[in-house]
Formats: structure tokens, sequence, C-alpha cells
């Protein structure tokens, strides 16, 4: 038998009989593996649970604690998804240029973890405005975010962009390591503790598979090389899976990301950019745009430096794409809403006696 509490379950509510809890570990296609008290499950969604859910947010993604009909010579079955305590989502333009996308979905990337790790490998690839982008989302998730600069062995100094994300991101735990090395690991044990989950994040070839292999002391993912010409990474993880390292934190790998659409990150702009938004009220008209208006408290800090005026564009470019998003969004949250309210309708016509001519 399988303690649970382990893999960081907690019950809060009671198991109807016949079901068993468990936590998904990895997803590939539509068949799931799901750890649970009885050992590793091969499982499949129920077929009522495609009529049970409104969007594909609601289906299992890796880290869920679900609820199955266990099967020990077969597939499994997913009842249900227990309540998250926290989810990373991502803007899903389906294939489209942003500009071209006519909706705009939520993939869920991960859920019911304690940090994430926001990777960027130290060369010359390496991007502190996409650190930001990534930040954004992740304090939308309701979870710690910390910074994880990788291959510091590739520079002279590691210091110098350490002190540039430490200065654009003050907040924020920011380690320089090599995961080869050993460079700084040692500074992440405090975030590896027992029944603790952790979200790896980051685009391919910044070290995401190392940094796994050398925290589970063993190679259990494969390593490609970058390109030299751009220093961009080959894909290496195609799939999200959960491990279990050794200090018995549990750690959620997830796929390179090319870019990170922002969605529904108004909550996460402003965590990250109190320091601009606390402006606004002191500007002398409520409405005020920023772009002229006079006693204007945004125009008067970037005059005298105290706002610098590349925090302010990375404010105003997160918050159209975050308007552009929540627009497209719309579409989709109005459709289920009148879907839902036709059915009802329906349902309540046929109680009262069937359609009437």
């Amino acid at each position: 038998m399988i303690n649970l509490k382990t893999y960081g379950y907690t019950e809060i509510e009671a198991i109807p009989d016949g079901l068993l809890p468990g936590r998904v570990t990895e997803l590939r296609r539509e068949r799931f593996t799901v750890m649970t008290e009885r050992g590793e499950a091969t499982a499949v969604l129920k077929g009522a649970f495609y009529h049970s859910v409104e969007t594909r947010v609601d289906f299992p993604c890796v880290g869920d604690f679900v609820l199955l009909q266990y099967n020990e010579s077969g597939d499994s079955l997913i009842v249900t998804v227990l309540p998250r305590r926290s989810k990373f989502s991502r803007a899903d333009y389906s294939g489209h240029a942003v500009g071209y996308a006519k909706t705009v979905r939520e993939q869920v990337v991960a859920t019911n973890f304690d940090y994430v790790f926001i990777l960027s490998s130290l060369n010359w690839d390496f991007n502190v405005t996409r650190l930001m982008r990534y930040l954004t989302q992740v304090r939308q998730s309701g979870s710690q975010p910390v910074v994880i600069l990788t291959k510091a062995d590739l520079v002279e100094d590691y210091n110098l962009p350490l002190a540039e994300v430490t200065q654009s991101i003050p907040d924020v735990p920011v380690h320089a390591i090599c995961s080869h090395t050993g460079l700084g690991l040692n500074e992440l044990t405090s975030y590896l503790m027992p029944g603790k989950t952790v979200v790896f994040l980051g685009m391919s070839g910044v070290g995401k598979s190392s940094l796994l292999n050398a925290l589970i002391e063993q190679d259990v993912m494969r390593v490609q090389a970058i390109r030299e010409v751009d220093s961009r990474g080959r894909h290496t993880t195609t799939h999200r899976q959960l491990f279990m390292l050794p200090s018995g934190t549990m750690v959620i790998d997830t796929p390179g990301m090319r870019e990170l659409g922002l969605f529904d990150a108004g909550v996460g702009i402003s965590t990250s950019f109190t320091d601009v938004e606390k402006l606004f009220p002191q500007c002398r008209f409520a409405n005020c745009r920023h772009q002229g208006e006079p006693d204007c408290a945004v125009l008067a800090a970037l005059a005298d430096g105290s706002l610098p005026r590349e925090r302010w564009e990375y404010y105003v470019a997160q918050q159209h794409e975050h308007k552009y998003v929540q627009d497209k969004t719309s579409y989709l949250i109005d459709k289920r809403a009148r879907n839902k309210t036709i059915a009802m309708s329906s349902k309540q016509t046929k109680k009262n006696g069937g359609w009437k001519k």
C-alpha cells in the first residue's frame, strides 16, 4: 500500500464507495498514469465524464487529484477531478499567430503545486523580458515563483545577469546554478521538502531536464545539445510528467515553451507591477490615460526617473496582451453561458410537460 500523503494528497471530502483517489503523474494523449494507494494505474476518462464538464480546462492534468474506478487488470476509469489548490495556465491560440486568432482558449499546464521554478539559461538567449512574462502568469497561479538561472558555467561572471534579474524582479528569489558541476544546487534545498510539488517552466534548451537529472540523482530525462548558432534548444521533454525526488519532493516537468501567452493575468500583472499601479490614484484625473494629461503621476515619475521607462513599457505591453486575450476569450464565455441557458430552459420545458406547439 502507498500512502498518498507522500504525493501531496489531503482528504478534503468523503470518498464515495467504489472510488479510489489518486494523483495524475503522466499524460500521453488520452491515457493517464495515476498513482493510487494500490500503486500505479493506467486510466482513461469514463464516458460520462465528457458530458459532465463544460470546457477542456476541466479535464485532468498532470498534478491533479482524481477519483477513479480502479481496475487491477485493465484501464481504470477517471470519474471526476478533485478541486485544485493552484493552477498554471497559458493562452492557447490554436496554432495561429497572435493577431490572427479568432478565439483564445485556456490551456492548463500543471496543477496543485507549491513552487514554480522559472528557468532561463545564461547564454545568448538570456532575456529578462521573457522572465517577467513568466513571472506574471506564475503569480496568477497563486504559487511562489523562483527564478533559476542555469548554465552558469557558460559565462565569465554570472553575478552580472544575476544582478540584472534581481533589479528587475526585486521581490523574487533568484539563483544561479550549473547542473553538471553542482554549482548553486544546495541553494534549492529549502524548496525541495517532502510532500511539496515544484513545476519546471522555461524554453527548450534552458536545462530543465539536466536539472531534473541532477536532483533525482540519475538520468531519467534525455538531454540534447543546444544549437550553437542561436543558443536555442531542441525539444527534449515532449509531454508533462511528475517525478518523485529522493527528498520526497515532486517535480512536474513541462515541455519547453517558445512563447508564453498570458491568460486571465489581471491579478498577476497587478501583483508584478504594484509600483506602477500605486501611481494611478495620484493622477489628477481618475480616467487618466498617462499620455499627456496634466498632473499625471506616471508621466512625472517617468520624467524624474523614479519609474524606469522600460518598466512602464513592460507594464503597458502586458496589459495590452491581457486585454486582447480577454476580448478573444469573452466570445467563448458568452457562448457557454448561452448554451447553459438554453439547456436549462429545455430541462424546465420538459419538466413542465414537454414541448408545446
